[in-house]
């Protein structure tokens, strides 16, 4: 097993948020506390050093997806009178066989908690000024070409991903 891998992995084997691994941009007119709505989030990882890469901005950082996808991309919404957020997680569009995007699922929901917490952290600053943000929704679309993987699920809030 790789060393930089050994210290993201905790006893349990599973990935660890470490906050001094993870970057942040504030894009376009966006700041450490404004604006909630339209705020978007755009979540990327280096698999050879650990690294997160949050952009938050009025849009997605297209520029910093790469060719597989494995981003983790999120906003705030609004149904009305309350806030909540959207993730948006692609699996496929068809491309992959079956087997390939049952092991993308399987480790995107390995792997979501970490995001959720990297995501929470890194704009935690918005958080602490509107305390409401912590018991919003937290809604993940599973994007897939197959009916299995396409899913809608409610993961909560981010109250549950808080240092």
């Amino acid at each position: 097993m790789n060393i930089m891998i050994k210290k993201l992995m905790g006893v349990d084997g599973l990935a660890h948020f470490i906050p001094e691994k993870l970057s942040v941009v504030y894009m376009d007119g966006v700041t450490a506390t404004e604006p909630v709505i339209p705020r978007y989030y755009t979540l990327t990882h280096s698999d050879l050093t650990g690294e997160l890469f949050l952009a938050i901005g009025k849009q997605y950082a297209w520029d910093k997806i790469n060719p597989l996808r494995d981003e983790v991309l999120g906003e705030w919404k609004t149904n009305g009178i309350s806030l909540y957020y959207c993730v948006y997680l692609y699996i496929d569009q068809g491309q992959l066989n079956e087997n390939v995007s049952a092991k993308r699922t399987e480790i995107f929901r390995r792997e979501l908690p970490l995001a959720l917490t990297a995501i929470r952290y890194g704009d935690r600053f918005l958080f602490d000024t509107y305390s409401n943000l912590d018991h919003a929704s937290i809604i993940v679309h599973f994007m897939s070409a197959y009916p299995q993987f396409a899913k809608q699920e409610n993961w909560g809030n981010f109250r549950s991903y808080s240092l």
